[in-house]
């Protein structure tokens, strides 16, 4: 039984065309005017690489800071003692600890969205795993969440780093702003990522790298991009 479409999102489904391929100017405008949520709807983009995940040289995966951010508000926790603890402080974390937070995670406490960790602490990290894992929420070298720096990391973090990872079957998603925020922002935000996931191209991936992109809203249809536009960003 197919599901019936409602009358906003058939609205929305007017405004698109769905033959057109929108190179990502254009795209950006019009993504803004397919916003008919009460609340500022997140911009996302998904695109299917042409990778085969099941191979570890081709699991693309790392991080990039957006120059406009994400316009979410991110609260972090680190994992860090002693002076990286009051560095990490310094930087506006929002969570800090050791031991106490890690019985914190236990405990089912988990008020944050992203977890740095330095590298001694990664064993303890360890030990919440099997919780932060199935999250996200895990500290990773690729992504900077696992690093002596924890000043730059939070930082990175808190103006807009966003973490991407391929899926299964080769698929990254990964949100690029807000609706309110201006075309050109939008735009800006999505080849910075496209920019980083071209670099990451793993030497033994065949055939086209991106294979099919799209940009939409939180609620509403998706636009189709330019995959080759995309694949010539540098």
């Amino acid at each position: 039984m197919s599901k019936k479409i409602t009358k906003r999102m058939q609205a929305l489904l007017d405004k698109v065309d769905t033959k057109k391929v929108y190179d990502i100017t254009t795209a950006s405008v019009s993504v803004k005017s397919l916003a008919s949520a009460k609340f500022d709807e997140t911009v996302e983009v998904a695109l299917k690489l042409g990778v085969d995940p099941r191979h570890a040289d081709q699991m693309i995966r790392g991080a990039v800071v957006l120059p406009h951010g994400t316009g979410k508000k991110v609260r972090v926790a680190v994992f860090a003692k002693g002076v990286k603890a009051d560095e990490a402080k310094a930087a506006g974390a929002d969570v800090v600890g050791d031991d106490d937070l890690a019985e914190e995670i236990k405990n089912g406490n988990i008020n944050f969205d992203i977890v740095i960790a330095t590298p001694d602490m990664m064993a303890l990290v360890g030990k919440v795993g099997r919780i932060l894992g199935p999250k996200g929420l895990m500290p990773n070298p690729k992504t900077g969440t696992v690093t002596a720096d924890v000043t730059k990391a939070v930082n990175n973090v808190k103006s807009g780093q966003v973490n991407f990872r391929v899926d299964k079957k080769g698929n990254i998603h990964a949100p690029v702003g807000k609706a309110s925020f201006d075309a050109e922002k939008i735009k800006e935000n999505v080849l910075e990522l496209v920019k980083m996931i071209n670099r990451l191209k793993p030497a033994t991936a065949k055939g086209k790298y991106i294979r099919h992109a799209a940009i939409s809203l939180t609620m509403s249809p998706s636009l189709e991009l330019d995959a080759q536009e995309l694949m010539d960003a540098r």
